[in-house]
Formats: C-alpha cells, structure tokens, sequence
C-alpha cells in the first residue's frame, strides 16, 4: 500500500490506485475505496465502508460511524457510497442497522457542509443535499433529488425522483416525483419544470406530469378519487405510471396539495 504520512490506515483497508489521503486521516481496516478518489485530512472512515471511485471527501467527514438507533446492537452493516460523489466537510454518514443493514449513497452525487445521513437512509444516483439538511433513518430518496439547507427529513419518508424540496422544510410525508415542496407544513407548490427542461424531459413529457398533478392536487380533495380519475382520464404515460406506482405504495402519507 503506498505509504500516506501522518495517517493512521489499517493494513488490512482495500485502497484502489491513484488514492490521495491527506494527513490525519483514519481509516479503519474493514474498508475498501475506489480508484482516483481523494480523502482530506481529518477525516474518519470506520469499519463497513465501501467507497466508490473518484469521490472526493472532505476534512471532517465520519463514513460509516455505528447507528444512533438504540436497538442497534453491533450486528454487522455497511455503509455504500457510489462513484464520483463529493461529501463535503463535517457530513456524517451512520451505517445501517438489522432493518436494511446498509446506508446507500449513489454516484454522482453531492453532500453539502453538516449534512446528516442516518442509519439506513437510500439515496439514489444524481443527489444534491445542501448545507444542514438532516436525515433520519430508514428515509428513501429517488435519482435526481434536490434538496435545499436547513431541511429535516423524518424517519421512513419517501421523497420521489426530480423532487425539489425548498430550503427550511420539515418534510414528515412523502414528496410524489417530479414537484416543488415548500411551505409549513409542507405542501405541493408546482411541478419542477426547471429541473425537468435540464434533465432532458421534453415538452409532452411535462404536459403529463402537469396533467397528473392538476388532477391530484388542484381538482381533487380526495386522493382515492384522484387516482382513480387520473388513472381512467388521463392518456397513458411513463410519466403517469411513475406517479400513480409511487402514491399507491406510500404507506407514510403523501404531503399536502395547494390551500
């Protein structure tokens, strides 16, 4: 292994090629990283970790520390992290427990400075999460996700792909794909057109999304009678089964529409 001063890696940690790591660094022995990836200094990598390629982690990150959960009780979980994914300063990243005994963090994503990521947590391909946000455990959250600083995210919560969650917002249901979240508590403001345009989504592709959401949200109180409007009225689309699959299968409540 190439010899890195004033760290302190165990021999057994599986380092790929073209590794930089900054002086006091620890990294624990049960721990692999992925070619070309660079890790600053004072940064805590511990046990479980398994750390993709050219990521980029910054001072005062800690990988894969032990759950807060109290029914933890040191059984063997992981800790993934996908390729070229930046972690900023001072994020923290719990491994996970019994429940899916691993915290996923996909590739090409982006943790802002104080970021929490808690035991368990899903986090798809795509991601940004901006300064402060914290994430309780078991939360969920699809490919292409924004959120702004300072948010909170309940423990079990779902938040759908191309979501936009504003700055602030305490999210305690799930977010459906492809709208804007703001307000207290939080609420549907919109669809997240900007986000779609710049990821590729064409005209008739929000037309749909809109459609769906003009029905759910703006001409319906009821989401059992929503649903069942959207599903029998509105012409077929990926866009339509996305929507419809993620409500359906939402156990925690979905958040609420325009007041």
């Amino acid at each position: 292994m190439t010899n890195y001063p004033l760290t302190n890696i165990s021999p057994k940690a599986k380092i790929g090629q073209n590794v930089t790591i900054e002086p006091f660094t620890t990294i624990y022995g049960d721990v692999e990283i992925g070619d070309n990836t660079w890790i600053g200094s004072n940064v805590v990598i511990m046990d479980g970790a398994r750390i993709g390629s050219s990521c980029k982690i910054f001072p005062g990150a800690v990988i894969s520390a032990e759950s807060q959960d109290l029914k933890y009780n040191g059984e063997y979980t992981q800790t993934i992290i996908g390729d070229n994914t930046t972690i900023r300063e001072y994020v923290t990243i719990h491994k996970g427990t019994l429940d899916r005994k691993v915290t996923k963090i996909g590739s090409n994503c982006l943790l802002m400075s104080y970021v929490h990521v808690a035991h368990d947590c899903e986090i798809g391909n795509n991601v940004i999460i901006a300064n402060l946000v914290q994430l309780a455990g078991h939360v969920s959250i699809d490919d292409w996700v924004i959120i702004e600083g300072t948010a909170a995210v309940q423990q079990f919560v779902h938040i759908g792909e191309h979501a936009f969650i504003a700055g602030g917002s305490l999210v305690r249901k799930n977010v459906p794909p492809y709208v804007k979240a703001a307000r207290e508590p939080l609420s549907y403001v919109g669809v997240n057109t900007i986000g779609l345009r710049r990821r590729g989504f064409n005209d008739q592709q929000i037309i749909n999304v809109e459609d769906i959401y003009r029905v759910i949200y703006v001409q319906n109180s009821n989401m059992t009678t929503a649903l069942a409007v959207a599903d029998l009225e509105l012409p077929k689309s990926d866009e339509k089964d996305v929507v419809l699959d993620f409500i359906r299968n939402s156990t925690k409540g979905i958040m609420r529409g325009l007041s």
